[in-house]
């Protein structure tokens, strides 16, 4: 039985090997894409261009304008009145806007209420919004406080607030469970496809250890991508840091891989081309992905999806990732998300298994 089971996993991945499509595909999603994702996906400000009207004809508002520098910010760019700046925002040529008025400096000269008028486009809510603290935080220096108070604060588990990395590392974490679900559901699709199904059916070979075989081959080589994944994007290219145990992250993903299979397997019983396998993948996908916290984070979510977020398995596997690369948490203490991925993933697999197993 293990023989068989071996000669069925080899001849899973030669063919994998085979595919130069397939190949390139899971290639291309562990190296440029997660890459892509970490170095292309800015959330704080970076490049914006700002546009402002001055009616002071004073100092004060050049030298908070002075403020705005490279790399976050282009040269503020002068318009002669509001709705030549406002015009400037529409056709998306400016995405911040400030209007000093002409009784701005003279307020704040005379300590009383100077008011600064800022123009958002909230089309590009991200940008905008992390640029409006930027300022709000610009125009505190230029307070004066007599309080007897200093804040400090401390960033814990991410000091150099690197997004880049984190963004890397979700991406990974996010593309282990579209790759197994599809991969797992092509691998029996395609028998169909090919009309190689009723050969594979005829086959003196015990059912159950095919569908184990061929559903592990593709869990074997999305671990290969994981690896190639961390050694040349997430510790190469970003330099993350992980500082609890490798080898736990590493259980962590094969067990939640193996979870993916069975919505693979469910996939795959369901479906009879591989056209149907990428609609039903995406279907299932996207609410996993939305549900997770990878995006949004859980507590941020309504509280009904923040209960739906207990069924899905990619939860419990992004938190327990997260634990373990940024706050070093100890295998003991990584119980709870290795739990939850266990039990959903035994109910998914078998759920999964048993519906493919009625096609045997």
């Amino acid at each position: 039985m293990i023989r068989t089971f071996m000669v069925v996993l080899g001849k899973e991945l030669l063919s994998f090997l085979r595919s130069v499509m397939l190949v390139a595909v899971v290639i291309y999603s562990f190296t440029l894409d997660i890459y892509v994702a970490g170095a292309g996906i800015q959330i704080k400000p970076r490049n914006v261009v700002v546009g402002y009207v001055d009616e002071t004809g004073g100092g004060m508002s050049q030298k908070i304008l002075t403020r705005l520098h490279t790399p976050e910010f282009r040269p503020p760019i002068r318009f002669i009145s509001q709705e030549r700046l406002s015009q400037a925002i529409f056709n998306k040529e400016v995405i911040v806007g400030i209007v000093f008025d002409a009784d701005f400096e003279k307020n704040y000269r005379e300590g009383k209420n100077a008011q600064l008028n800022l123009l958002l486009d909230a089309t590009a809510a991200s940008q905008s919004l992390t640029t409006l603290a930027y300022l709000q935080n610009i125009i505190f220096d230029f307070q004066s406080m007599n309080l007897p108070l200093e804040i400090k604060s401390h960033k814990l588990f991410n000091e150099n607030v690197d997004n880049r990395s984190f963004m890397a590392l979700s991406e990974l974490l996010s593309l282990i469970t579209m790759l197994v679900i599809i991969l797992t559901a092509i691998v029996f699709v395609k028998e169909k496809e090919e009309g190689t199904w009723d050969i594979m059916l005829l086959m003196p070979v015990n059912p159950k250890m095919t569908i184990l075989a061929k559903s592990i081959s593709q869990v074997l080589i999305v671990m290969g991508g994981v690896v190639i994944a961390l050694g040349f994007v997430v510790f190469g290219a970003f330099d993350t840091p992980m500082n609890g145990s490798f080898w736990a992250f590493m259980l962590l993903t094969f067990l939640y891989a193996f979870s993916s299979a069975g919505i693979g397997l469910f996939v795959a019983a369901v479906s009879k081309d591989i056209l149907q396998v990428a609609q039903l993948s995406i279907i299932i996908m996207m609410p996993l992905i939305f549900l997770s916290g990878a995006w949004t984070p859980v507590y941020a979510m309504h509280p009904v999806f923040q209960k739906l977020s207990l069924i899905s398995p990619l939860r419990y596997y992004i938190e327990g990732s997260e634990s373990i690369f940024y706050r070093g948490t100890d295998f003991v203490d990584l119980w709870s998300y290795f739990s939850g991925v266990i039990f959903l993933g035994a109910i998914l697999y078998w759920y999964g298994f048993r519906k493919i197993g009625k096609l045997f």
